[in-house]
């Protein structure tokens, strides 16, 4: 790819976490890096130039590409330009899918913010095999979902000695609010379980099991756990399959790997609400009617304020233990985990994608098997931690 236009091509950033994201590549960028903007409003495009101009005047001249999910050939004209794509246009099901094609045919990677695990496994039924030909990497998930899960237990089973059975607990607990596209996300995943369960049905009958290892995810119980930070509950998303694919890819996760995923809060009232608050959401999402009204509540564009953004942040601690071979814990934490750090983790892997010497892998990837330590490094030098808390192997 030595004779693509530009090293990085950002696909909607006129909505708020892709302008998010402009705005870090704007301040953060190597010196030289030829990128370029792409959407469908080349009037909203100009707008997210002249605030990057603001932050430095060499970007007033950025490239603006014209690019529409619904027009392929427009896609499949940037994916022709760029070494990476990075696209923040969702809801993904809805969205997704043209980008991701045009790059697999183009032997372009691309990286997204998805946690939808539909689209996923679609994405990998419809295109990792073309992906693998092209020499393309298809890293879905390099936002909050799911870099910190995946890294921060690839980080941990470093701290441990190869080729030893691994259990590893993981708690999330978080402060932030959320923008209008998340929102809708979420909504998209509550009324698709059942064609989303169907897919990853069809997913694990044709990728098959992992040969002489075994890995797998542990339904926990919820209890009240200290080192977790206050009562914890089993948290089914996206971000603990990840972790899962990321173990089955890589030995050094040892011949039986097992994850547990939480959510940990300090007051149990609070664990009842969101339980509650969640089961009427699903079950709204189920409804057309009730669905359409729920979608209308937050649009996309929205986001939480500077401010907001300011006072927000997330805490993931892992417990890991082996069989006679020690323990370890260890925490990855950060700011804003929604916006601001996601911003900064999707920018990060496009910087990594374009510039960094990476295992030869290609097809659909985690950001473990992609990119690992490499992007791990990138992230510890923006701010986020990556920390042994104590244990040893």
């Amino acid at each position: 790819m030595a004779d693509r236009r530009f090293d990085i091509v950002v696909f909607g950033a006129t909505g708020f976490t892709g302008g998010l994201t402009a705005e870090y590549l704007a301040r953060h960028a190597p010196a030289g890096m030829s990128w370029a903007l792409a959407g469908r409003n080349m009037d909203k495009l100009s707008a997210v130039r002249a605030r990057l101009r603001t932050i430095d005047s060499a970007h007033a001249e950025l490239p603006l590409l014209h690019a529409d999910s619904e027009d392929p050939a427009s896609l499949r004209a940037v994916a022709d330009a760029a070494k990476v794509v990075i696209t923040t246009v969702g809801p993904y099901i809805r969205y997704g899918e043209p980008l991701v094609a045009a790059c697999a045919a183009a032997g372009t990677d691309c990286v997204d913010l998805t946690g939808e695990p539909e689209f996923v496994d679609r994405m990998w039924l419809g295109y990792h095999e073309q992906a693998e030909r092209s020499g393309a990497r298809i890293v879905h998930s390099c936002g909050f979902d799911s870099i910190p899960y995946d890294l921060g237990v690839q980080f941990t089973v470093e701290q441990l000695p190869e080729g030893v059975p691994i259990s590893i607990d993981g708690f999330m607990r978080s402060s932030g609010s959320i923008s209008g596209g998340t929102y809708q996300s979420t909504i998209e995943i509550f009324s698709r379980m059942r064609s989303a369960s169907a897919v990853a049905r069809e997913r694990r009958r044709r990728e098959g099991r992992v040969s002489g290892r075994r890995v797998t995810g542990v339904t926990g119980a919820p209890r009240h756990d200290e080192f977790g930070g206050g009562w914890v509950v089993p948290l089914p998303t996206l971000d603990p399959i990840t972790v899962l694919r990321s173990a089955r890819a890589l030995d050094r996760y040892g011949p039986d790997f097992r994850y547990s995923h939480y959510l940990a809060v300090k007051r149990l009232p609070v664990l009842a609400g969101l339980a509650g608050g969640a089961g009427a959401l699903i079950l709204l999402a189920q409804i057309p009617p009730a669905r359409k009204q729920l979608m209308k509540l937050k649009s996309s564009g929205e986001g939480p304020s500077e401010e907001q953004r300011a006072k927000s942040w997330f805490s993931i601690r892992f417990a890991a233990r082996t069989t006679d071979a020690g323990a370890v814990r260890t925490e990855v934490r950060g700011g804003d985990p929604g916006y601001s750090e996601t911003s900064k983790m999707l920018a990060e892997s496009a910087l990594c994608l374009a510039h960094d010497e990476l295992p030869d892998r290609s097809g659909q990837l985690t950001p473990a098997v992609a990119m690992g330590p490499a992007l791990r490094r990138r992230l510890e030098a923006a701010g986020i931690e990556f920390k042994v808390l104590d244990g040893s192997a």
